[in-house]
């Protein structure tokens, strides 16, 4: 982004007021259009982040709510087998019936389980692959340098130059 260094025109009393003028009038809008721009990215860059935030505390609550779930569960699953067994215990006739009646809630809930379990899967999976895909934005988002200005050290090794000629 390196631009040759400009070059006025001489005149009696100096450079070309002019020229010189509309240099610096054009040097002071690319620097304005530059921290505009720059503004911009990071406007932009702020935004991503605060995405990237609300979504990382999204995954935080969908494990925590897969945690309880799957405790839940667990509960559902211990208690379905401890009723099937005191059941089983203390009506040996209809033990036949009972345990099949504890092993068909079982088999729902574990259903229901797997069921959660994959939704959830996917879910994170979803999640993953998005906090991915904006990590990989913000590590491809490129912040333009703006360059240093140095107008007036250049002037005047430039006149001292040509006093010396």
């Amino acid at each position: 982004m390196s631009e040759p260094k400009p070059r006025f025109r001489i005149n009696k009393r100096g450079y070309d007021r002019f020229s010189v003028d509309d240099t610096l009038d054009r040097l002071t809008f690319e620097r304005d259009s530059l921290k505009q721009q720059l503004d911009t990215y990071s406007k932009q860059m702020s935004e991503a982040n605060d995405q990237l935030n609300s979504i990382k505390q999204r995954y935080q609550s969908l494990v925590s709510e897969l945690g309880v779930r799957e405790k839940a569960a667990d509960d559902i699953a211990r208690l379905a087998l401890k009723e099937a067994n005191s059941v089983i215990a203390s009506a040996q006739n209809n033990a036949d019936s009972i345990v099949r009646e504890a092993l068909s809630t079982a088999r729902i809930v574990l259903v229901e389980i797997a069921r959660i379990s994959k939704e959830a899967k996917g879910i994170k999976k979803e999640m993953h692959d998005q906090l991915d895909a904006l990590t990989k934005a913000l590590d491809n988002f490129v912040i333009p340098v703006i360059p240093a200005i140095h107008l007036v050290s250049d002037t005047d090794s430039d006149k001292d130059q040509d006093n010396a000629d």
